[in-house]
């Protein structure tokens, strides 16, 4: 059976969207690009005098909800008076999201090189086969990272990470006998 696809992702901003009565909004949620949202703000005069303005077009269609603001009520004009951290935020998000097909960010064990993907608003860890992970690799077999809604802090801390048979991919060293590190 396949998975059901995720079409919007909530997030929360670092700073938050400050409204003209001093409300702070943080909580929101963002919904997938179609072709026509990245489309259409081409014919939009302000991105055609500056290219950069497409952001900003782009975000507030697919923007869904920011705190009480929901649907069209996210305009251009809001989305302009964000911070700079929020609207980097935001646009890391959309490339995630859109990119990627979950909130998710590719990262690897420092030991063993084994990759997986951490939830970016939760820390959680994702199901991810180390066949999956390696290139060229078709999944199945290879050992699982689970480590279901569990902080990725806490579980490596922990020593948490629920790997059959993961051990460091480091080489073996001879002992330093005459105190030279390059040996």
């Amino acid at each position: 059976m396949a998975g059901k696809l995720q079409t919007e992702f909530e997030f929360t901003l670092p700073q938050g969207y400050v409204d003209d009565e001093g409300n702070l909004h943080k909580e929101g949620r963002m919904r997938l690009a179609t072709a026509s949202d990245e489309i259409e703000p081409l014919q939009d005069r302000r991105v055609q005098q500056n290219s950069s303005y497409l952001t900003i077009a782009l975000l507030s269609r697919v923007v869904t909800q920011l705190g009480d603001y929901e649907g069209s009520q996210v305009t251009p004009a809001i989305i302009e008076d964000l911070f700079v951290a929020d609207l980097d935020y935001l646009q890391r998000l959309y490339e995630r999201v859109n990119n990627r097909g979950a909130n998710v960010v590719a990262t690897a064990c420092p030991e063993c090189g084994l990759e997986f993907d951490v939830d970016a608003e939760t820390g959680g860890v994702r199901e991810m086969s180390a066949m999956e992970s390696a290139p060229g690799g078709g999944g199945g077999g290879g050992p699982q990272v689970s480590i279901a809604g569990e902080d990725l802090t806490e579980a490596i801390e922990g020593g948490n990470m629920d790997i059959p048979d993961h051990e460091p991919n480091v080489p073996d060293r001879e002992p330093d006998v005459d105190g030279d590190p390059g040996n």
